[in-house]
């Protein structure tokens, strides 16, 4: 981006982590700017999508500034719409949608503020893209079996690792919400083992454990010696290159997931999300209901957990092998 659509970061301390620069095209004005700003501090809670919609603002402001337009109330949904479609070749559809939301949300925030009058982005549509089937790798039962079954647990580390990819196989939690976990988020209620998990939009969701994820649960805690650390992670790194164990990122994760599977002889290419989506898809196998599941998996709504549900896929495997040529 160019010198003339960005300039120096003088935003909240708060908001440094998504850029040392800002767009210009919100910035030109004191009042548009304190409520640029404000869209992403009292707006916009979740750092990743605060990220994606800066992200949004800038290459959007550099758009206008490649075409004249440097002042907000010149931007004209003609300009939204030709962003829109110079997205269509570098970006996929849900990308574009995601940035066409956050271009609309930040001006209808503006219109609410009185900084412009309309919202030159609500009449733009953003490209079709129906989701019925999601795309997350998933492992059938045999390799999900074989994934847990081939790891080390003669050594704190495989212990742990048991234990992480156990609670997002049985609780269907995603791995943000498990990784947050302290040690006082595994606790007993009325003779079984319960995880507390907290969850998207600051919801807190409760699950119980299952007799093996219990098992898995007590013998980390246990060599870990972390059960009076009530305030501390629950799951953590070693310690190995920073000289201090701290609480596990998704990247450790992520890392870890795939050590795991090559170590199982795994050849599917699974990620953190994807031992969420294998216990759901498992326990929809097995009769579950789609409702129970959508409570399970903590969904706000069936729509998402419908995109789990693969039995289609193996219906749809029988049928093709039908044909004997």
């Amino acid at each position: 981006m160019t010198s003339s659509t960005l300039i120096p970061f003088t935003g909240p301390d708060g908001l440094a982590e998504i850029g040392a620069q800002a767009p210009a095209l919100f910035l030109r004005q004191a009042r548009a700017a304190e409520r640029f700003f404000e869209f992403f501090t009292a707006n916009i809670q979740n750092k990743h999508t605060r990220r994606a919609y800066f992200n949004a603002a800038c290459r959007f402001s550099e758009f206008c500034a490649e075409r004249g337009v440097h002042d907000l109330a010149r931007v004209k949904p003609l300009h939204v719409a030709g962003y829109v479609e110079s997205l269509r070749e570098g970006f996929a559809k849900p990308t574009i949608k995601q940035h066409l939301a956050a271009i609309r949300m930040l001006f209808d925030w503006l219109v609410v503020g009185q900084i412009i009058e309309v919202n030159p982005a609500h009449a733009v549509r953003g490209p079709k893209h129906v989701v019925t089937k999601g795309r997350t790798p998933v492992l059938n039962r045999e390799e999900a079996r074989a994934l847990l079954s081939c790891i080390d647990t003669s050594t704190l580390t495989g212990l742990r690792d048991r234990a992480l990819i156990g609670i997002m196989i049985y609780t269907f939690a995603r791995v943000g919400a498990v990784l947050q976990m302290n040690v006082e988020d595994y606790f007993s209620q009325g003779r079984r083992g319960w995880v507390r998990l907290h969850e998207k939009g600051g919801k807190e969701h409760e699950a119980p454990c299952v007799p093996k994820l219990e098992a898995y649960l007590d013998a980390y805690i246990a060599a870990a010696g972390i059960g009076n650390d009530k305030d501390g992670p629950l799951f953590r790194t070693t310690g190995r290159f920073t000289g201090r164990p701290h609480r596990m990122t998704q990247q450790d994760g992520y890392r870890m997931i795939q050590r795991r599977a090559r170590q199982a002889g795994i050849k599917t290419r699974i990620g953190n999300h994807s031992m969420r989506a294998t216990g759901i898809t498992d326990y929809l196998k097995s009769d579950g209901t789609l409702e129970h599941a959508q409570v399970m998996a903590a969904h706000s709504s069936p729509r998402t957990t419908k995109l789990y549900d693969r039995r289609n896929e193996e219906t749809a495997l029988d049928e093709y092998e039908k044909v004997k040529i």
